[in-house]
């Protein structure tokens, strides 16, 4: 597993804003839509490209487009859904697949409630979307749930995770396919609730109000 923090001052401020009790859900739609599409320039360096033939306005060059089989992006319901449009937006051509997994408040496992992505991955590059990397248990069902339909490459865009979390993902991962963690920051740990601290708390509450 690979871990990449995201190092710009843009990042730190849009995250400041976020963590603010006091900031109001439609501000924190928007900066989470600014923060994840900064995230995502980070995500996408390893995507595979292909040659492309093209004809500038001066003679024929050799260029480059994303290879096939398409990327396919996937927010993890609900919190998830507030990162798709920055996601999407810097990967236009990517397909859009949906993963609903909340956790057992109980149990702290992840359950699986929803679930609209391919029989077949085979071949594809997987971005999967979730804004708080707190257990890991989520993250780890997600990334079993692609790579069992063929994944050959899986991203995981979190704007914050905790260390319990990433060891949980780092061992559960292992050698079986390249597995990537794009965050904004990882935070000191988690509480006796499984809250990441210091967080910005319940990322799907600040994003759509209380359900």
């Amino acid at each position: 597993m690979r871990l990449h923090v995201a190092d710009h001052p843009l990042v730190d401020h849009k995250l400041t804003v976020l963590r603010d009790e006091t900031t109001p859900s439609a501000t924190f739609r928007l900066l989470v839509d600014e923060l994840v599409t900064l995230l995502a320039y980070e995500a996408t360096r390893g995507i595979a490209t292909e040659p492309k033939e093209i004809r500038t306005p001066i003679q024929p060059m050799t260029g480059a487009r994303i290879a096939a089989p398409a990327p396919l992006v996937v927010p993890i319901l609900r919190a998830g859904l507030g990162m798709l449009d920055g996601m999407t937006r810097l990967l236009p051509t990517a397909e859009v697949g949906f993963l609903g997994m909340m956790r057992d408040e109980e149990t702290l496992q992840a359950v699986t409630y929803a679930n609209r992505l391919p029989d077949d991955l085979t071949g594809r590059h997987v971005f999967l979307l979730d804004p708080m990397l707190a257990t890991g248990g989520t993250l780890v069902a997600a990334i079993d749930y692609v790579v069992e339909r063929g994944a050959r490459e899986v991203t995981a865009v979190c704007l914050l995770a905790a260390p319990e979390g990433l060891k949980v993902v780092e061992e559960a991962s292992g050698d079986r396919v390249n597995v990537e963690i794009v965050v904004a920051a990882v935070d000191e740990r988690l509480n006796e609730k499984a809250y990441i601290v210091p967080g910005l708390g319940d990322a799907g509450d600040r994003l759509y109000g209380v359900v």
